[in-house]
């Protein structure tokens, strides 16, 4: 039985979408614009269990697109999420790993035998990173993926769609405006990390 057949299963034994939230296991890689609204956003609908990686502190440059606060500059972008998350989920159990994500370091972050993640959401920045991420999930792991790329510059944010690539990877955004010399506007990244919420949300009730 794959993931999404278990998904399917506990949603008809065990109280459907919720329980399935309670028990996934995301992974979020970069708590940027993307990263630190799509974690909001699952705690706010019932994710319990996340892991959160980052390298980064909170700069008064994020404060128009992330999920933080200006008392919050100077703080691990990691533990300043941790508070903001646990404000409006309590019951949220996260992992916090202050770190950048390698070639050295990524067997351990994303994947190891002690944390079985179910979906990597790729919330990164530089189009290397975001592809060795997504290259490492989907020939080394049995995870779901869903990744980003295009959000950045002022076209409307309806431009902005999920796309299905293959059976457990799943792509957000229009796929063309690149971040360099474009503007980052507060809406338009938020509609993306939206879109990457709400494809984790469908994967889990076992509608993708």
């Amino acid at each position: 039985m794959d993931r999404e057949e278990l998904y399917r299963a506990r949603k008809g034994k065990q109280g459907g979408i919720t329980d399935n939230l309670k028990e996934a296991h995301v992974t979020v890689c970069g708590l940027g614009g993307l990263g630190s609204n799509v974690a909001m956003m699952l705690a706010r609908s019932g994710v319990e269990h996340m892991r959160l990686i980052d390298s980064d502190i909170v700069d008064i440059s994020n404060l128009h697109r992330q999920a933080y606060k200006a008392s919050q500059i100077g703080m691990p972008k990691t533990a300043a999420l941790k508070a903001n998350v646990l404000e409006a989920a309590p019951f949220a159990e996260l992992e916090l790993y202050m770190a950048r994500i390698t070639q050295a370091s990524i067997a351990d972050l994303v994947q190891d035998t002690d944390w079985d993640t179910d979906i990597v959401v790729e919330c990164l920045d530089g189009p290397e990173d975001k592809a060795m991420l997504c290259n490492y999930v989907l020939e080394h792991t049995g995870s779901f993926l869903v990744a980003a790329s295009g959000m950045a510059g002022d076209a409307s944010p309806n431009a902005i769609r999920t796309r299905k690539i293959t059976d457990r990877f799943y792509l957000c955004g229009d796929e063309c405006t690149d971040i360099a010399g474009s503007v980052l506007l507060g809406p338009r990244v938020m509609a993306c990390a939206s879109h990457e919420a709400m494809a984790v949300l469908e994967i889990l009730a076992g509608r993708k």
